[in-house]
């Protein structure tokens, strides 16, 4: 039976427990841990909360008949489970698969379409790739004509003598034409340009969906290239599935690739991220993978890193997510991501002879001249001053290895810096590949640390890094964060020791320190039970596992992270996103994912199908009634492990259900403002369940 059109009581008593919930595990958390053990089963759902995105229907049962602890040994070494059937979710996002100068030619970035537009770089004769480029040209064309535009409606600027009369002199004669108004008037224009070039996209649209899915795109790379850039804009959502309905992978990135090259990128590699999180049988390799690159985080967002980024986490993260940590670290250095977005491929040592302007002559057998300093340059748009750049260096020692009291100074961070300069990228607008660049390099001696790194090149940065990968603080910052990630936000100091050592003994075997933690007593505490707030991604992929639902498309999952604060590469400092509980608590925060949830059981959130029935199911067949439904959903969902408050507060609400009256809508959750039905009182109690306490944690 459906709700009544009502307020939101349930949903803010939700999240009133929730607040109220955390609330007690802060203040809890602050006491000595009470090491108490959880029995098979508990073991069983607290091992897949942790070393998961969360369990799917059945896994309880089976992770508990397999053996916790075989379960465990098995997600530690990813190669002996099959992953096929991800893999072929996977399958047609090409660029995946792509090295980073392919992802750049068939999705050029602005710098190679003017390259081509200028004739400095030849037209692709592949005829995908050459309407792509087609395209972006025009789009540009276009847009220097509409500056163009500008510039000539604006007003011209008029002198005034010391008496404030109007100077005269060698000036258009004034016309009482209104500038303004010229430019309104082309604007207007335009617009109606584009309205009419969406319609006949539309009709065009139309025409070719009767086509086979070859001849359609062929037709396509006919058109003119506004043509097909006004197609490819105006398809959108169930529009544009059809449209591309039978096309080859190759073929539907085209399309995408007509209105934004480089979208492409960024969204297959955000979709491929939820889909390795929700549908991997390897889930503690996709939990690491991800763990690390939060670590090492970079932006998606910055210049060259939005198609360098995709290599990052293929060929630099998911390889060592389980690996040594200096092989991790020496790999994340060297990364062009990396390189690019803190700018070290930037950094010039000040008596580097770069900067000393002294060149080599061939003819010379090695011999320098000096010649006199080039001008400094002039900070602006997409330019820097060359000389050394102290960001990496400096979040080098304070995020990725030693931590915020590592024991390290300012004249390390500078020192570090001079070590790694002319660690650089070849051509990174290209695609290019980690070089080092000697005449960037500082000569000399450097101290880091109280050690003497010296004057070695390349080598000196192999060094560095390599102490910095055995200190004892980068021991104990890293197993802390591993801890807090795994066991709480306030790990416990003697697992932290312990794991340090494990760390330090082993050189870094992050596979071996994930072990001494998932077999010391506090991993498997009562107080470390459910002691975790999920973040946003760890809600909306449990959510999905939860509910086994079929994803045909993730993007609007990726949508749904933005709205609740945690677009996925999208995090622009280099600290990553917040692991801590307070970092995500907020009523309005969980009131958002109650929205989701229910919006996720009511089959709102396009390319997610969801069966709440189904979840619902017992021997007898679909519960006859809400409470049995509950109950049946408080087992499948919550693994029948659901306080006394939270169950009172969906069953209050069951039975102050009426009839929905003529003319009524039923309502349960609240969408930009407005009250939207759910599908059914089933999946209303789902996402509700979704909603609760129990569910944001882990």
């Amino acid at each position: 039976m459906p709700f009544p059109y009502r307020r939101l009581v349930l949903p803010a008593t939700l999240v009133t427990l929730s607040l109220a919930g955390l609330t007690l595990l802060s203040s809890a958390k602050k006491k000595p841990p009470v090491v108490t053990q959880m029995n098979e089963q508990k073991r069983a759902l607290h091992a897949l909360q942790r070393l998961t995105f969360g369990p799917r229907p059945g896994d309880v049962d089976r992770v508990a008949a397999m053996g916790v602890d075989s379960w465990i040994d098995l997600q530690l070494h990813p190669d002996k489970i099959n992953d096929s059937a991800l893999d072929a979710r996977l399958a047609p996002f090409r660029t995946l698969h792509m090295d980073t100068r392919e992802i750049v030619e068939n999705f050029p970035n602005e710098q190679m379409i003017k390259a081509v537009m200028d004739g400095k770089r030849p037209m692709p004769s592949d005829p995908v790739k050459r309407a792509v480029y087609q395209a972006q040209i025009e789009r540009l064309q276009e847009r220097n004509e509409r500056k163009q535009e500008a510039v000539a409606a604006s007003p011209v600027p008029t002198a005034t003598n010391a008496g404030g009369d109007q100077a005269t002199g060698d000036r258009a004669a004034p016309t009482n034409d209104n500038p303004s108004a010229r430019a309104s008037k082309l604007t207007d224009e335009q617009e109606a340009q584009r309205r009419e070039d969406r319609l006949y996209a539309d009709l065009k649209a139309q025409e070719l969906l009767d086509k086979p899915a070859d001849e359609r795109m062929k037709e396509v790379l006919q058109m003119a290239p506004e043509e097909q850039r006004a197609l490819a804009t105006s398809l959108k959502g169930p529009k544009a599935d059809e449209f591309m309905e039978g096309m080859n992978p190759k073929q539907k990135e085209a399309l995408q690739a007509l209105k934004n090259p480089q979208q492409v990128v960024g969204d297959e590699l955000t979709q491929a991220k939820l889909l390795r999180a929700i549908y991997s049988e390897r889930q503690l390799d996709e939990v690491m993978t991800d763990f690390w690159f939060n670590h090492f985080n970079v932006f998606l967002g910055k210049g060259a890193d939005r198609f360098l980024v995709t290599s990052y986490e293929r060929d630099v993260i998911r390889p060592h997510a389980l690996g040594k940590f200096e092989d991790l670290l020496v790999a994340t250095a060297k990364s062009p991501a990396m390189l690019f977005y803190l700018d070290n491929w930037l950094s010039v040592g000040p008596e580097s002879d770069i900067a000393m302007s002294i060149r080599k002559n061939p003819k010379h057998y090695g011999r320098r001249r000096r010649f006199p300093p080039p001008p400094r340059q002039v900070k602006g748009k997409g330019k820097r001053n060359a000389g050394l750049n102290e960001n990496y260096g400096r979040e080098l020692m304070e995020l990725h290895t030693l931590g915020v009291n590592g024991g390290y100074t300012q004249t390390d961070v500078t020192e570090v810096a001079r070590v790694l300069t002319g660690w650089t990228i070849d051509q990174p607008q290209k695609g290019g590949s980690f070089k080092f660049e000697e005449r960037m390099h500082e000569p000399g001696t450097k101290i880091v640390l109280g050690h003497k790194i010296k004057q070695h090149g390349e080598k000196e940065g192999m060094e560095v890094l390599h102490l910095l990968a055995h200190h004892p603080s980068t021991a104990h910052f890293i197993c802390t964060k591993l801890a807090m990630r795994f066991v709480s936000d306030d790990p416990p100091p003697a697992l932290v020791d312990r794991m340090a050592q494990t760390f330090l003994n082993k050189k870094g075997d992050i596979r071996e320190v994930l072990q001494t933690m998932f077999t010391s007593p506090e991993f498997w505490s009562d107080d470390a039970y459910r002691a975790k707030m999920k973040t946003p991604l760890e809600f909306v992929v449990s959510a999905v596992r939860a509910t086994g639902a079929d994803v045909t498309d993730a993007m609007p999952l990726a949508r749904q992270l933005n709205t609740l604060g945690m677009p996925l590469y999208g995090m622009q400092p280099p600290t990553g996103y917040s692991m801590k509980s307070d970092a995500w608590v907020n009523s309005s925060a969980l009131l958002g994912r109650m929205n989701f949830s229910v919006a996720l059981m009511a089959g709102r959130i396009k390319g997610v199908q969801v069966d709440a029935d189904r979840l619902a199911n017992t021997p007898s067949g679909v519960p006859a009634d809400s409470a049995r439904a509950l109950a049946a959903l408080e087992g499948s969902l919550l693994a029948g492990d659901v306080s006394k408050q939270t169950h009172d507060a969906i069953t209050s609400e069951l039975e102050n259900q009426v009839q929905t009256t003529a003319g009524v809508k039923p309502a349960a959750v609240r969408r930009n403002d407005k009250l939207a039905p759910p599908a059914s009182t089933t999946g209303t109690i789902a996402g509700l369940i979704l909603g609760s306490p129990e569910f944001q944690r882990r």
